[in-house]
């Protein structure tokens, strides 16, 4: 339809690089930018068909972008089934709108899109969707609240929301995103903790020694990897990447061996028995330490959260690791190594300053756009056993008394939540650097279905059993007629035995695609959202 209207407008077939960004943002409905538009042109995607300017065909490139959008869906389908529904597959979404605002503010393993929160929480109906589960003001509950995305997206929506987590760090994550701030305050308060690290650092050689040693490192990498030119040979397999990295590597060692020397800087801790102590050179963990006593003395327990959320994002970043390996560690590293996914020789942080300031700068900004978008409604998680908690009672007890009163009498519209997936996560070790700095209590020996329990019989009997105890008890503060929505990959077929015990029924089963998966294997991918309602023959 919008192709046809566009058409109808405009009926020319060669268009400049500015009327063909128009022209496929409309064909789209995504924003394609001129720079995208000469990109193609650049890589041959599409002729350049001009003389004195850059002209494209609008016939060359509506076959183009057919191409690219049809080619994956039909090969999936293939390999995945017809019943796939590509259009929750959000495939004409950016990265930035998928993880816009708040939910970017910290790393997370396993939390899936906003965009698929906002397709069944929505409370108005579109050509594609024609049931209303939820109206303005319901309350929603998510019992496996991870990293709070369905919390923060019916704070945009106009809905109240409750989230339950076994997890400490969770549950301080999730409110941080969803709490209401001074602003002007957090960046007070971050300015004063920023000046101390920086008259912290101007006491030690760490920014004259990495000053230096970026020079050097820059100096090298021009000679040895130059731009375009390696990584067009190792594309070409002209040379082997690896064994020419780790000689070049090798080559520059001694110029860092001196200037680690020179500057007197100590790298290894004089302990590795905690993470902090394994995973972070001894300047590091110095800068830690320091900025966490700052933070200790903010008097704000709100704004003081915060600060502990950018700390450890700033932590995470910071690990002894390199960069290929910095979602799974295996190694510290404490010395300059060849970076694969650089082309070049790297080196470890020596510091934290670079990512403080970074995280407190975006952290600023994605609060100021969430407070511009959400509505005058409550969200809340809540620290708990989702197969026990008694919610009304852990509101009142934490102070949240309007919510718990509603709760109390209009009781829980529904759920919308993504339960552990079976063996494949331990969440508290994912965040283990925070729990030790912090002091946080661990609860690992309450979570449902983690990587350490594997995939085993006994464990998908105990999984079932979990998730069903979680369902039973949330059942105790939702409305007769409620909808469940649970986010799952069922390759084991668990969910239909999960329903039985908690006396549900699935009415529908909506397959999607999962794109951009951060996983090295890009292989087709789908997981389910069972749509759960009480099966009253109970």
């Amino acid at each position: 339809m919008q192709e046809q209207l566009f058409d109808k407008r405009d009926d020319r077939d060669l268009l400049s690089i500015q009327e063909a960004s128009e022209w496929a943002t409309a064909l789209l409905g995504k924003n394609v930018t001129p720079a995208n538009i000469s990109y193609l042109v650049q890589y041959g995607r599409v002729r350049n068909q001009g003389n004195e300017t850059i002209l494209v065909s609008k016939t060359e490139l509506q076959s183009y972008y057919k191409s690219y959008l049809g080619k994956k869906e039909v090969s999936w389908k293939q390999q995945l089934g017809d019943d796939l529904n590509w259009r929750l597959s959000f495939d004409y979404l950016k990265e930035a709108e998928t993880t816009k605002h708040v939910h970017r503010l910290h790393p997370y393993k396993g939390k899936f899109i906003p965009q698929l929160v906002e397709y069944f929480l929505d409370t108005q109906t579109d050509e594609f969707k024609k049931d209303i589960f939820f109206q303005p003001g319901d309350i929603v509950l998510d019992p496996f609240c991870g990293s709070g995305t369905t919390l923060v997206q019916a704070g945009e929506m106009g809905l109240h929301a409750i989230g339950v987590d076994i997890s400490h760090f969770n549950t301080l994550m999730c409110n941080v995103k969803v709490g209401r701030y001074d602003l002007k305050q957090l960046a007070v308060e971050i300015k004063q903790i920023t000046d101390a690290l920086n008259q912290f650092l101007a006491d030690n050689s760490i920014v004259a020694f990495e000053a230096k040693l970026t020079t050097a490192l820059s100096e090298f990498n021009n000679v040895h990897f130059p731009a375009y030119t390696y990584k067009y040979k190792v594309a070409q397999k002209l040379i082997d990447g690896d064994t020419y990295g780790e000689e070049k590597a090798e080559l520059f060692r001694p110029t860092y061996d001196k200037l680690v020397a020179e500057y007197e800087i100590a790298l290894k801790q004089n302990a590795d028995s905690t993470f902090l102590d394994k995973w972070y050179l001894q300047g590091v963990r110095s800068e830690i330490e320091f900025v966490h006593e700052q933070i200790k003395r903010v008097a704000q327990e709100d704004l003081r959260n915060v600060l502990l959320v950018i700390l450890s994002r700033t932590v995470r970043s910071c690990r002894a690791t390199t960069h290929a390996d910095l979602a799974t560690l295996k190694e510290p590293v404490t010395s300059t190594y060849y970076c694969a996914k650089h082309g070049k020789v790297c080196k470890p942080l020596f510091s934290i300053k670079k990512w403080w300031d970074t995280y407190c700068k975006d952290t600023l900004e994605r609060l100021s756009q969430y407070a511009q978008l959400r509505t005058p409604t409550s969200q809340v998680c809540l620290t708990g056993d989702s197969r026990v908690i008694e919610i009304i009672a852990e509101l009142r007890k934490q102070n949240h008394l309007a919510l718990a009163e509603t709760v109390a009498q209009r009781r829980v519209r529904g759920i919308f939540s993504s339960p552990p997936y079976i063996g494949l996560i331990d969440y508290h070790e994912q965040h283990a650097y925070a729990y030790e700095l912090f002091a946080f209590q661990r609860r690992d020996e309450f979570e449902i279905g983690p990587m350490s329990k594997g995939q085993s019989r006994a464990a998908k009997e105990e999984y079932i059993e979990g998730i069903a105890d979680v369902l039973r008890n949330s059942q105790r503060f939702l409305i007769e007629d409620y909808n469940i929505f649970l986010v799952a990959n069922d390759k084991y077929n668990l969910y239909p035995a999960i329903a039985e015990k908690a006396g549900m029924t699935i009415v529908n089963r909506y397959k999607r695609p999962v794109l951009n998966r951060s996983e090295k294997d890009k292989g087709a991918y789908s997981e389910d959202i069972f749509h759960l309602k009480r099966n009253h023959k109970c």
